[in-house]
Protein backbone atom coordinates (compact mmCIF):
# COMPACT_ATOMS: atom_id res chain seq x y z
CA UNK A 1 0.00 0.00 0.00
CA UNK A 2 1.47 3.52 -0.61
CA UNK A 3 0.93 6.28 2.19
CA UNK A 4 1.36 10.00 1.39
CA UNK A 5 3.81 12.20 -0.17
CA UNK A 6 5.97 13.66 2.35
CA UNK A 7 7.30 17.47 2.63
CA UNK A 8 11.14 18.01 2.46
CA UNK A 9 12.21 18.27 6.46
CA UNK A 10 14.51 21.35 6.92
CA UNK A 11 17.69 20.68 8.86
CA UNK A 12 19.03 22.42 11.77
CA UNK A 13 21.82 23.25 13.27
CA UNK A 14 22.87 21.18 16.40
CA UNK A 15 20.77 18.50 17.56
CA UNK A 16 17.94 17.86 20.02
CA UNK A 17 18.89 16.52 23.63
CA UNK A 18 17.90 12.92 24.31
CA UNK A 19 14.47 12.21 24.72
CA UNK A 20 12.77 11.03 27.75
CA UNK A 21 9.11 9.98 26.81
CA UNK A 22 6.27 8.23 29.34
CA UNK A 23 5.92 4.67 28.90
CA UNK A 24 2.51 3.50 29.98
CA UNK A 25 3.91 0.15 30.82
CA UNK A 26 6.07 1.27 33.44
CA UNK A 27 3.89 4.19 34.55
CA UNK A 28 6.10 6.57 34.19
CA UNK A 29 8.86 8.73 32.13
CA UNK A 30 12.02 7.23 30.67
CA UNK A 31 15.12 7.90 28.74
CA UNK A 32 14.73 6.62 25.28
CA UNK A 33 18.11 5.70 23.74
CA UNK A 34 17.43 4.52 20.05
CA UNK A 35 21.15 3.88 19.59
CA UNK A 36 20.97 6.05 16.03
CA UNK A 37 18.14 3.61 15.05
CA UNK A 38 15.29 4.19 16.29
CA UNK A 39 12.17 2.38 15.06
CA UNK A 40 7.91 3.16 15.47
CA UNK A 41 5.10 1.23 14.95
CA UNK A 42 1.48 3.33 15.37
CA UNK A 43 -1.64 1.44 14.85
CA UNK A 44 -3.70 2.90 11.83
CA UNK A 45 -7.55 3.22 10.76
CA UNK A 46 -10.06 0.99 10.05
CA UNK A 47 -11.05 2.88 6.81
CA UNK A 48 -14.95 3.06 7.23
CA UNK A 49 -15.05 6.84 7.81
CA UNK A 50 -12.96 10.02 7.58
CA UNK A 51 -10.42 11.23 9.41
CA UNK A 52 -12.14 13.30 13.03
CA UNK A 53 -9.92 14.67 15.62
CA UNK A 54 -8.95 12.15 18.00
CA UNK A 55 -7.15 10.68 14.73
CA UNK A 56 -5.36 13.22 14.21
CA UNK A 57 -4.30 14.02 17.47
CA UNK A 58 -2.70 10.92 17.74
CA UNK A 59 -0.85 10.89 14.63
CA UNK A 60 0.21 14.58 15.19
CA UNK A 61 1.19 13.90 18.56
CA UNK A 62 3.59 10.75 17.47
CA UNK A 63 5.03 12.81 14.41
CA UNK A 64 6.73 15.03 17.43
CA UNK A 65 8.23 11.73 18.11
CA UNK A 66 9.45 10.98 14.44
CA UNK A 67 10.80 14.60 14.08
CA UNK A 68 12.51 14.78 17.26
CA UNK A 69 14.48 11.68 16.88
CA UNK A 70 15.70 12.64 13.58
CA UNK A 71 16.55 15.89 14.68
CA UNK A 72 18.05 13.91 17.07
CA UNK A 73 20.27 12.15 14.47
CA UNK A 74 18.59 9.02 14.60
CA UNK A 75 17.41 7.22 11.36
CA UNK A 76 13.63 6.01 12.08
CA UNK A 77 12.12 3.27 10.77
CA UNK A 78 8.01 4.02 10.98
CA UNK A 79 5.36 1.63 10.10
CA UNK A 80 1.79 1.93 10.30
CA UNK A 81 -1.64 -0.59 9.32
CA UNK A 82 -4.76 -0.04 7.94
CA UNK A 83 -7.46 -2.30 9.30
CA UNK A 84 -9.12 -2.82 5.58
CA UNK A 85 -11.13 -5.56 6.72
CA UNK A 86 -13.06 -5.71 9.52
CA UNK A 87 -16.64 -5.83 11.37
CA UNK A 88 -16.93 -2.36 11.33
CA UNK A 89 -16.09 -1.83 7.96
CA UNK A 90 -18.24 -4.52 6.89
CA UNK A 91 -21.32 -2.66 8.84
CA UNK A 92 -20.72 0.56 7.49
CA UNK A 93 -20.46 -0.72 4.14
CA UNK A 94 -23.81 -2.75 4.07
CA UNK A 95 -25.27 0.00 5.91
CA UNK A 96 -24.38 2.68 3.05
CA UNK A 97 -24.92 0.00 0.28
CA UNK A 98 -21.23 0.26 -0.58
CA UNK A 99 -18.76 -2.41 -1.61
CA UNK A 100 -16.89 -2.81 1.20
CA UNK A 101 -13.65 -2.85 -0.71
CA UNK A 102 -14.79 0.85 -2.56
CA UNK A 103 -15.44 1.47 1.28
CA UNK A 104 -11.72 0.77 2.35
CA UNK A 105 -10.24 2.72 -0.72
CA UNK A 106 -11.92 5.93 -0.46
CA UNK A 107 -11.49 6.16 3.31
CA UNK A 108 -7.78 5.34 2.92
CA UNK A 109 -6.85 7.72 0.18
CA UNK A 110 -8.97 10.54 2.38
CA UNK A 111 -6.87 9.70 5.77
CA UNK A 112 -3.66 10.19 3.03
CA UNK A 113 -4.83 13.32 2.02
CA UNK A 114 -5.31 14.58 5.65
CA UNK A 115 -2.11 13.41 7.00
CA UNK A 116 -0.45 15.04 3.71
CA UNK A 117 -2.07 18.45 4.76
CA UNK A 118 -1.51 17.66 8.63
CA UNK A 119 2.39 17.73 7.40
CA UNK A 120 2.62 14.46 9.01
CA UNK A 121 5.56 13.00 7.42
CA UNK A 122 4.75 9.51 6.10
CA UNK A 123 5.39 5.59 6.99
CA UNK A 124 8.10 3.96 6.14
CA UNK A 125 5.63 0.72 5.22
CA UNK A 126 2.41 1.59 4.85
CA UNK A 127 0.66 -2.41 5.17
CA UNK A 128 -3.08 -3.11 4.83
CA UNK A 129 -4.15 -5.85 6.76
CA UNK A 130 -5.82 -8.02 3.46
CA UNK A 131 -1.77 -7.37 2.04
CA UNK A 132 -0.60 -9.16 5.31
CA UNK A 133 -2.90 -12.23 5.09
CA UNK A 134 -0.54 -14.06 3.31
CA UNK A 135 1.99 -13.77 6.62
CA UNK A 136 -0.31 -13.71 9.39
CA UNK A 137 -1.59 -17.53 7.99
CA UNK A 138 1.40 -19.58 8.61
CA UNK A 139 1.89 -17.09 12.09
CA UNK A 140 -1.27 -18.97 12.78
CA UNK A 141 -0.81 -22.52 11.90
CA UNK A 142 2.27 -22.21 14.13
CA UNK A 143 0.96 -20.90 17.44
CA UNK A 144 -1.46 -23.80 16.59
CA UNK A 145 1.13 -26.61 16.01
CA UNK A 146 2.92 -25.24 19.40
CA UNK A 147 -0.65 -25.25 21.86
CA UNK A 148 -0.59 -21.82 22.06
CA UNK A 149 -3.61 -21.28 19.90
CA UNK A 150 -6.81 -24.10 19.25
CA UNK A 151 -9.64 -24.43 17.62
CA UNK A 152 -13.47 -23.57 18.90
CA UNK A 153 -15.85 -25.70 18.33
CA UNK A 154 -19.52 -24.12 16.87
CA UNK A 155 -22.14 -23.43 18.98
CA UNK A 156 -25.91 -22.41 17.25
CA UNK A 157 -25.03 -19.72 14.70
CA UNK A 158 -21.23 -19.70 15.21
CA UNK A 159 -19.62 -22.30 12.67
CA UNK A 160 -16.55 -24.38 13.93
CA UNK A 161 -12.66 -23.77 13.47
CA UNK A 162 -12.17 -20.26 14.91
CA UNK A 163 -8.96 -20.05 16.32
CA UNK A 164 -7.84 -18.22 19.47
CA UNK A 165 -4.47 -17.26 21.28
CA UNK A 166 -4.08 -18.73 24.68
CA UNK A 167 -3.23 -16.44 27.60
CA UNK A 168 -2.86 -18.76 29.89
CA UNK A 169 -0.27 -21.31 27.48
CA UNK A 170 1.26 -18.14 26.29
CA UNK A 171 1.91 -17.28 30.02
CA UNK A 172 3.79 -21.09 30.34
CA UNK A 173 5.99 -20.43 27.81
CA UNK A 174 8.65 -18.87 29.67
CA UNK A 175 7.63 -18.23 33.44
CA UNK A 176 11.84 -17.39 34.22
CA UNK A 177 12.49 -14.55 31.68
CA UNK A 178 11.88 -11.43 33.51
CA UNK A 179 11.01 -9.91 29.80
CA UNK A 180 8.01 -12.61 29.03
CA UNK A 181 4.98 -11.32 28.39
CA UNK A 182 2.29 -11.40 31.15
CA UNK A 183 -1.75 -10.49 30.74
CA UNK A 184 -1.12 -6.83 32.45
CA UNK A 185 2.31 -6.09 31.26
CA UNK A 186 1.22 -3.59 28.93
CA UNK A 187 -2.42 -2.22 30.38
CA UNK A 188 -1.70 -2.88 34.30
CA UNK A 189 -5.06 -3.81 34.51
CA UNK A 190 -6.58 -6.94 36.25
CA UNK A 191 -8.18 -9.75 34.81
CA UNK A 192 -11.43 -8.31 36.70
CA UNK A 193 -10.81 -4.82 35.01
CA UNK A 194 -10.19 -5.92 31.55
CA UNK A 195 -13.50 -8.01 30.87
CA UNK A 196 -15.86 -5.74 30.53
CA UNK A 197 -13.01 -3.52 28.30
CA UNK A 198 -12.46 -6.86 26.40
CA UNK A 199 -16.60 -7.19 25.76
CA UNK A 200 -16.32 -3.02 24.48
CA UNK A 201 -13.36 -2.98 22.28
CA UNK A 202 -14.29 -6.01 19.92
CA UNK A 203 -13.40 -9.05 22.39
CA UNK A 204 -15.98 -11.87 23.26
CA UNK A 205 -15.53 -13.05 26.72
CA UNK A 206 -18.85 -14.94 26.39
CA UNK A 207 -18.09 -17.04 23.72
CA UNK A 208 -18.65 -20.75 24.16
CA UNK A 209 -15.86 -22.99 23.73
CA UNK A 210 -13.19 -20.48 24.87
CA UNK A 211 -10.31 -21.75 27.34
CA UNK A 212 -10.28 -18.39 29.15
CA UNK A 213 -13.02 -15.51 28.45
CA UNK A 214 -9.76 -13.35 28.04
CA UNK A 215 -8.06 -15.10 24.66
CA UNK A 216 -8.25 -13.28 21.66
CA UNK A 217 -9.22 -14.15 17.75
CA UNK A 218 -6.55 -15.02 15.73
CA UNK A 219 -8.94 -16.43 12.95
CA UNK A 220 -12.24 -15.84 11.88
CA UNK A 221 -13.30 -19.11 9.98
CA UNK A 222 -15.72 -18.12 6.83
CA UNK A 223 -19.59 -17.02 7.14
CA UNK A 224 -21.93 -16.17 4.84
CA UNK A 225 -21.88 -13.05 3.19
CA UNK A 226 -18.37 -12.18 4.33
CA UNK A 227 -15.32 -12.06 2.14
CA UNK A 228 -12.89 -14.64 3.00
CA UNK A 229 -9.12 -15.25 1.95
CA UNK A 230 -7.54 -18.73 1.72
CA UNK A 231 -6.10 -19.64 5.82
CA UNK A 232 -4.16 -23.49 3.98
CA UNK A 233 -5.06 -25.53 7.00
CA UNK A 234 -6.78 -23.00 8.79
CA UNK A 235 -9.32 -22.92 6.80
CA UNK A 236 -11.16 -20.08 4.77
CA UNK A 237 -11.36 -17.18 7.03
CA UNK A 238 -9.99 -13.65 7.97
CA UNK A 239 -7.31 -12.80 11.16
CA UNK A 240 -8.41 -11.04 14.02
CA UNK A 241 -7.47 -7.60 14.34
CA UNK A 242 -4.39 -7.89 16.96
CA UNK A 243 -2.31 -10.98 15.22
CA UNK A 244 -2.81 -8.38 12.14
CA UNK A 245 -0.27 -5.74 13.94
CA UNK A 246 1.94 -8.07 15.57
CA UNK A 247 2.61 -9.85 12.34
CA UNK A 248 3.28 -6.65 10.49
CA UNK A 249 5.31 -5.24 13.34
CA UNK A 250 7.69 -7.68 13.19
CA UNK A 251 8.00 -8.10 9.43
CA UNK A 252 9.21 -4.96 9.25
CA UNK A 253 10.98 -3.11 12.02
CA UNK A 254 13.57 -5.01 14.43
CA UNK A 255 11.93 -7.16 17.74
CA UNK A 256 11.68 -5.75 19.80
CA UNK A 257 11.14 -2.27 18.11
CA UNK A 258 11.82 1.12 19.74
CA UNK A 259 8.30 2.72 20.66
CA UNK A 260 4.54 1.10 20.00
CA UNK A 261 2.06 3.58 19.81
CA UNK A 262 -1.78 4.27 19.33
CA UNK A 263 -4.55 6.40 20.98
CA UNK A 264 -5.35 5.63 24.93
CA UNK A 265 -7.95 3.05 23.80
CA UNK A 266 -5.52 0.66 22.21
CA UNK A 267 -3.49 0.04 25.31
CA UNK A 268 -6.47 -3.09 26.28
CA UNK A 269 -6.84 -5.24 24.46
CA UNK A 270 -5.37 -4.49 21.39
CA UNK A 271 -1.77 -3.42 22.27
CA UNK A 272 -1.68 -6.11 25.23
CA UNK A 273 -2.59 -8.55 23.06
CA UNK A 274 -0.68 -7.92 19.97
CA UNK A 275 2.19 -7.74 22.53
CA UNK A 276 1.43 -11.39 23.67
CA UNK A 277 1.12 -12.81 20.17
CA UNK A 278 4.64 -11.47 19.24
CA UNK A 279 6.31 -12.82 22.69
CA UNK A 280 4.65 -16.23 21.75
CA UNK A 281 5.77 -15.65 18.07
CA UNK A 282 9.54 -14.93 18.60
CA UNK A 283 10.61 -15.15 22.44
CA UNK A 284 10.77 -11.41 21.82
CA UNK A 285 9.00 -8.10 23.64
CA UNK A 286 7.23 -6.74 20.80
CA UNK A 287 8.52 -3.19 21.57
CA UNK A 288 10.50 -1.34 24.42
CA UNK A 289 8.34 1.49 25.13
CA UNK A 290 4.35 1.89 24.59
CA UNK A 291 3.33 5.39 24.52
CA UNK A 292 -0.15 6.71 23.83
CA UNK A 293 -2.36 10.01 23.34
CA UNK A 294 -5.00 11.08 25.18
CA UNK A 295 -9.05 11.38 23.68
CA UNK A 296 -10.61 14.38 22.13
CA UNK A 297 -13.82 14.89 22.65
CA UNK A 298 -16.49 18.00 21.59
CA UNK A 299 -17.63 20.78 23.59
CA UNK A 300 -18.11 18.88 26.45
CA UNK A 301 -19.07 15.70 25.23
CA UNK A 302 -17.18 12.66 23.92
CA UNK A 303 -16.23 12.33 20.06
CA UNK A 304 -17.09 9.10 18.12
CA UNK A 305 -18.41 7.90 14.91
CA UNK A 306 -20.92 5.92 17.09
CA UNK A 307 -22.48 9.01 18.32
CA UNK A 308 -21.95 11.26 14.96
CA UNK A 309 -20.60 14.01 16.61
CA UNK A 310 -16.70 13.87 14.24
CA UNK A 311 -14.83 16.87 13.85
CA UNK A 312 -13.53 16.14 10.93
CA UNK A 313 -10.46 16.98 9.11
CA UNK A 314 -11.49 17.04 5.81
CA UNK A 315 -14.70 18.95 6.53
CA UNK A 316 -12.51 21.57 7.95
CA UNK A 317 -10.07 21.51 5.01
CA UNK A 318 -13.16 21.89 2.76
CA UNK A 319 -14.42 24.99 4.05
CA UNK A 320 -10.97 26.59 3.53
CA UNK A 321 -9.35 26.08 6.84
CA UNK A 322 -5.40 26.35 7.33
CA UNK A 323 -4.24 23.04 8.06
CA UNK A 324 -1.51 24.42 9.98
CA UNK A 325 -4.00 25.89 12.20
CA UNK A 326 -5.78 22.71 12.95
CA UNK A 327 -2.22 20.93 13.68
CA UNK A 328 -2.04 24.59 15.85
CA UNK A 329 -4.72 23.41 18.27
CA UNK A 330 -3.55 19.67 18.56
CA UNK A 331 -0.56 21.02 19.72
CA UNK A 332 -2.03 23.02 22.05
CA UNK A 333 -2.47 20.10 24.67
CA UNK A 334 0.12 18.01 25.74
CA UNK A 335 -0.12 14.43 23.87
CA UNK A 336 -1.23 12.71 26.77
CA UNK A 337 -4.21 14.36 27.84
CA UNK A 338 -7.85 14.24 27.07
CA UNK A 339 -9.36 17.72 26.15
CA UNK A 340 -12.37 18.76 24.00
CA UNK A 341 -12.31 20.31 20.54
CA UNK A 342 -14.14 24.02 20.30
CA UNK A 343 -14.51 26.04 17.79
CA UNK A 344 -13.03 28.79 19.84
CA UNK A 345 -9.35 27.20 19.77
CA UNK A 346 -9.39 26.84 16.22
CA UNK A 347 -9.75 30.91 16.21
CA UNK A 348 -7.11 31.51 18.75
CA UNK A 349 -4.72 29.04 16.54
CA UNK A 350 -5.52 30.64 13.11
CA UNK A 351 -4.82 34.40 15.25
CA UNK A 352 -1.37 32.48 16.61
CA UNK A 353 -0.26 31.92 13.13
CA UNK A 354 -0.93 35.21 11.98
CA UNK A 355 1.33 36.82 14.71
CA UNK A 356 3.82 33.79 14.22
CA UNK A 357 4.30 35.16 10.28
CA UNK A 358 4.54 38.66 10.79
CA UNK A 359 7.08 38.12 13.13
CA UNK A 360 9.51 36.19 10.63
CA UNK A 361 10.55 39.16 8.82
CA UNK A 362 11.69 41.08 12.43
CA UNK A 363 13.47 38.13 13.47
CA UNK A 364 17.31 38.28 14.43
CA UNK A 365 19.41 34.97 14.40
CA UNK A 366 19.96 35.29 18.15
CA UNK A 367 15.78 35.04 18.59
CA UNK A 368 15.74 32.49 15.90
CA UNK A 369 18.34 30.42 17.99
CA UNK A 370 16.85 30.46 21.34
CA UNK A 371 13.80 29.59 19.94
CA UNK A 372 15.40 26.45 18.44
CA UNK A 373 16.48 25.62 21.44
CA UNK A 374 13.27 26.04 23.78
CA UNK A 375 11.70 24.16 21.24
CA UNK A 376 13.97 21.17 21.35
CA UNK A 377 13.91 21.37 25.26
CA UNK A 378 10.07 21.35 25.20
CA UNK A 379 9.85 18.41 22.68
CA UNK A 380 12.69 16.78 24.55
CA UNK A 381 10.74 16.24 27.46
CA UNK A 382 7.83 14.16 26.83
CA UNK A 383 6.89 15.71 23.60
CA UNK A 384 5.46 18.92 25.40
CA UNK A 385 4.42 20.36 22.48
CA UNK A 386 2.19 23.53 24.42
CA UNK A 387 5.63 24.68 25.79
CA UNK A 388 7.29 24.22 22.24
CA UNK A 389 4.39 26.81 21.15
CA UNK A 390 4.48 28.89 24.36
CA UNK A 391 8.25 29.44 23.15
CA UNK A 392 7.43 30.55 19.76
CA UNK A 393 4.49 32.89 21.05
CA UNK A 394 8.13 34.49 23.24
CA UNK A 395 9.79 34.52 19.89
CA UNK A 396 7.36 36.32 18.35
CA UNK A 397 6.40 38.71 21.05
CA UNK A 398 10.22 39.58 20.74
CA UNK A 399 10.34 39.85 17.34
CA UNK A 400 7.98 42.56 17.01
CA UNK A 401 9.52 44.32 19.77
CA UNK A 402 12.74 44.96 17.93
CA UNK A 403 11.13 45.89 15.03
CA UNK A 404 13.07 44.65 12.65
CA UNK A 405 16.70 45.52 14.19
CA UNK A 406 19.47 43.14 12.77
CA UNK A 407 16.42 40.49 10.93
CA UNK A 408 18.50 38.42 9.82
CA UNK A 409 16.64 35.07 11.57
CA UNK A 410 13.42 34.22 9.65
CA UNK A 411 14.55 31.38 7.76
CA UNK A 412 15.64 30.01 10.81
CA UNK A 413 12.87 30.55 12.81
CA UNK A 414 10.71 29.10 9.92
CA UNK A 415 12.51 26.33 9.55
CA UNK A 416 12.51 25.34 13.33
CA UNK A 417 9.21 25.73 13.39
CA UNK A 418 8.52 23.13 10.21
CA UNK A 419 11.17 20.71 11.58
CA UNK A 420 10.42 20.33 14.80
CA UNK A 421 6.78 21.37 15.14
CA UNK A 422 5.84 20.53 11.30
CA UNK A 423 4.44 24.10 10.91
CA UNK A 424 5.03 25.64 7.89
CA UNK A 425 4.33 29.44 8.04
Amino acid sequence: MIAWKNSPLPVLPGESPELVLFDTALQSTVPVRPGGEASLYVCGITPYDATHMGHAATYVAFDLLNRQWRDSGNTVRYVQNVTDIDDPLLERANARGLDWRALALEQTQLFRDDMEALNVLAPDNYVGAVEAIEWIVPVVEDLLRRGLAYRVPGEGAEPDGDVYFSVDAAYRLDPEDPHAWRLGSVSGLTADQMLPVFAERGGDPRRPGKRNALDPLLWRVQRAGEPFWDGASLGAGRPGWHIECSVIAQRFLPAPFTVQAGGSDLVFPHHEMSAGHAYACSGSPLARHYAHAGMVGLDGEKMSKSLGNLVLVSELRSRGTDPAAVRAVLLSHHYRTDWFWTAEQLTAAEERLARWRRALPLTSRAQAEQLLAAARTALANDLDAPAALAAADAWALSAAEQRGEDADGGDLAAAALDALLGIRL
